[in-house]
């Protein structure tokens, strides 16, 4: 049983915060909360010494807004790995067996751990001062005055007012209404908008479709309902990456060769060779170390960090990580015309009266019309403009429907100065015309010019009955050219260059639109299509859209349907838009993409949020997603390449039973020359190709055939020497000459990533190649790492069985990318 605060007069008063007057043992429901009566109706709001008091007993929104891991976070992610754990413990153990340089190996993984963590650490605050410049500005009346604070100023109690486009940011009880229609669709999923009406309660987390109005905030903090999603996956949650999981997978297997092959190395040479103990386990651990590809994981988190980084100074804000790789994917791309295309303002370049209409009378008409809607669209924006309305306006408003893009017009009732009663609808002509009114082959012309034309129409009936726009009488027309983004024409060129599909999609007139699009050089903006005419059937639906470039009069439950059309046939779609009417479609689409100055609920589902409201920003994250992705298949690859040749050559050793070849150092140097060093630079690489799909199938096709190419090899150079050494030293002189044929292979392999050549790409691969050379002719480095090429016969040899790999490893790659595809 709920109780009221009570003064002398019966008066209800603030009272208790409201969790402090639900029952201690009640369980709360955030979709079903405990009943309380609504609030008074204050229209001045809370005083600025009620907000004091509130924020005193902390009865503030106080959930923090997180973008990004925390610091503790992105360390323990960085540090606490399964393959850091083994790497540590045999470094523990090399650090008591084996002289230091058996050890280098336990020191890379540290500087690369750093390197992980500091990336990340920048990238977050990349991210964090991102979200602040994007934040929502909820308004909130007080003192009778209306500001825009910020989301984690508001309290208890407090009068937040709404608009189109708003977004719900805490939990509350209605106030005040004007025609408030509320989409709780990504609460609920029910797609049709609530009509919302004083006393009805509103969640946090749904937005504003339609109307306006005011609502009471009854639960702040962590217990407003979004708050309690964002509990339980906040932003930071990752939206699937076929990279990350691509690689997971990658490690699974590579465990699962690991932990045998490691014990039948321990055994073969602990038990079955009776050799030095310190020496057989710095050879042990030798053949563990090398299986473990631990770069890959740190230069992909590194790679997505600094893509963050290039991205965000260019004020793209990444709310997910893997939405740089989504894009890289997207082969096609929706785009709402009105603020992608155009810019956001219009200007009414001319009225025509119709049917012997006075021009003044229908001036006037629209001068009342733009003051009955307190949050004008960007349309009813330009009507105000070109008609102000002057201080001794003679006409009243007496009711208002704001504009709905489901319903294409908005409408409102007048009282004019003789006191005449008229009823007013403007907006989309061919939805306000019976269709071959002749009046649409007037406005077919206009359209055709990429001109926007409203129709103003006088209403018969009741302006909000459900046929208030059959049978009213067209009164005049109102033309609006709208301001098209001079970098659009660029961005659109671009998109068909790396050949990426671009639809237009938009609620106005299909004609319109595709005058638009042609002016900016769109390929295929002839082929328009009213969506009214679009087959609800999901798959003739999506081979009209293959089959045009150009949608107008689309709805927005269309725009969704239009999404998971091309998804069926397999298409990667990314959509952008700054409207509401796009949420859907932003939320269902592979990749959402929103302008800074969008509404606040679409920079809440979208992953990509451009903040300079520049449609040109996006072939940049495009081209940065097509770096990460691309550049991580190739380095992939090295490391891949050294799993497959370490399990293999420690699967050889236990079948023959020799001694393992290589001491931890000779692996740590070939890994740094061959892998560390050059996979940083080539991850950081421009790269322009599209992402392909099937990551792992596209790695593993080459890793396996390189792999098992320089295992043969270097096993056979270390058989060979085997039988041409012979006395003290020569197992150091075998070593020397199998480390020799494993880093020439391994240096074709390098080679062959880094095709196409460019100047410094070869630089690379010659500083590599260089540095190998001068650790075998400085003395002091010969004994550091174990190297010392015995005689001239078997290292000539060595390179001999080097040589004859390349040639094979050139075959193979030319094969395996003829047989399944570059």
């Amino acid at each position: 049983m709920t109780q009221r605060a009570l003064d002398s007069s019966g008066e209800q008063t603030p009272g208790p915060s409201r969790p402090a007057m639900i029952d201690a043992g009640a369980e709360l429901d955030p979709v079903h909360p405990v009943e309380l009566p609504p609030p008074a109706h204050r229209p001045d709001g809370l005083s600025t010494a009620e907000v004091a008091e509130r924020v005193a007993r902390g009865e503030v929104n106080d959930v923090p807004v997180r973008s990004s891991r925390s610091v503790t976070e992105i360390v323990r992610a960085n540090v606490f790995t399964r393959f850091n754990l083994i790497i540590g413990v045999l470094w523990v153990i090399m650090l008591f067996v084996a002289p230091i340089q058996d050890s280098l190996f336990g020191f890379v993984i540290v500087a690369n751990t750093g390197i992980g963590i500091i990336q990340e650490w920048r990238a977050k605050k990349t991210l964090d001062s991102l979200a602040v410049i994007g934040e929502a500005k909820p308004t909130v009346r007080r003192d009778g005055v209306a500001a825009e604070i910020s989301t984690s100023e508001i309290v208890l109690g407090d009068l937040v007012e709404l608009g189109p486009g708003d977004k719900v940011v805490v939990d509350g009880t209605v106030a005040e209404a004007d025609s408030l229609e509320i989409d709780e669709s990504l609460l609920t999923g029910e797609a049709d908008p609530v009509i919302k009406r004083p006393g009805d309660p509103v969640m946090s987390g749904s937005f504003v479709v339609a109307g306006g109005g005011a609502f009471t905030a009854t639960k702040v903090g962590r217990e407003a309902y979004a708050a309690q999603l964002a509990e339980e996956a906040s932003r930071f949650t990752l939206v699937h990456s076929e990279l990350r999981s691509g690689i997971s997978t990658i490690l699974k297997y590579v465990t699962w060769m690991m932990v045998p092959t490691a014990i039948g190395l321990i055994i073969s040479q602990l038990v079955v060779k009776d050799n030095n103990f310190k020496d057989s386990v710095a050879r042990t651990v030798g053949g563990i170390v090398p299986m473990i590809p631990e770069g890959l994981v740190l230069l992909t988190s590194v790679a997505f960090a600094i893509g963050v980084v290039r991205l965000g100074r260019k004020q793209c804000l990444v709310q997910e990580l893997p939405a740089i790789e989504g894009l890289a994917r997207v082969d096609v791309v929706c785009l709402d015309k009105t603020g992608t295309l155009t810019e956001g303002g219009m200007d009414v370049t001319e009225v025509r009266p119709l049917n012997g209409s006075d021009e003044a009378y229908v001036q006037e008409v629209l001068r009342t019309f733009g003051a009955s809607d307190p949050r004008p669209n960007a349309s009813l924006q330009a009507i105000i403009d070109a008609y102000p309305q002057g201080d001794g306006a003679a006409w009243t408003v007496t009711d208002a429907m704001p504009f709905s893009s489901a319903r294409k017009y908005s409408g409102a009732a007048f009282t004019e100065a003789d006191g005449t009663a008229s009823a007013w609808l403007l907006g989309a002509p061919d939805v306000l015309l019976p269709e071959g009114d002749p009046t649409l082959t007037e406005i077919e012309h206009l359209n055709e010019q990429g001109l926007r034309v409203l129709l103003l129409a006088r209403a018969q009936g009741e302006l909000n009955a459900s046929g208030a726009a059959a049978g009213a009488a067209p009164t005049a027309l109102v033309v609006l050219e709208q301001r098209l983004r001079p970098d659009a024409g660029d961005t659109l060129a671009y998109f068909a260059d790396q050949n990426v599909a671009t639809k237009v999609i938009s609620g106005d007139n299909a004609v319109s639109v595709g005058a638009v699009a042609g002016k900016l050089g769109l390929a295929g903006a002839e082929n328009t299509l009213d969506a009214r005419r679009l087959p609800a059937d999901p798959d003739a639906m999506a081979t009209a859209m293959e089959q045009n470039a150009v949608f107008g009069r689309v709805t927005p439950q269309q725009k969704r349907d239009m999404v998971a059309a091309l998804q069926s046939r397999g298409h990667t779609v990314a959509m952008t838009g700054d409207g509401v009417n796009d949420v859907l479609a932003l939320k269902d689409a592979d990749i959402g993409v929103s302008m800074g100055s969008g509404s606040e609920a679409t920079r809440a589902v979208a992953q990509i949020v451009l903040l300079n409201n520049s449609f040109a920003t996006l072939p940049s994250v495009v081209a940065e997603g097509r770096r990460v992705i691309g550049n991580i298949t190739r380095v992939a690859t090295l490391f891949l390449t050294k799993t497959v040749y370490s399990v293999l050559l420690a699967i050889l050793v236990v079948c023959t039973q020799v001694e393992y070849p290589f001491l931890p150092r000779h692996l740590t140097l070939l890994s740094t020359l061959t892998i560390g060093v050059p996979a940083f630079f080539l991850a950081l690489a421009p790269n322009k190709e599209r992402a392909q799909p099937h990551f792992v199938r596209r790695v593993m096709r080459y890793a396996i055939p390189s792999g098992v190419i320089a295992a043969a090899s270097t096993f056979a150079t270390y058989l060979v020497a085997r039988h041409h050494y012979s006395g003290e030293g020569a197992l150091e002189a075998e070593t020397s000459a199998a480390t020799l044929t494993l880093f020439l292979v391994s240096m074709w392999v390098l080679a062959i990533i880094a095709r196409p050549y460019t100047w410094w790409r070869i630089g690379l691969v010659a500083a590599m190649g260089l540095g190998f050379l001068i650790v075998l002719v400085v003395p002091w480095l010969q004994d550091f790492f174990a190297l010392k090429l015995v005689g001239t016969t078997m290292p000539w040899t060595a390179v001999g069985i080097a040589v004859a790999a390349a040639v094979l490893l050139e075959f193979t790659w030319r094969w395996v990318g003829r047989r399944f595809g570059a």
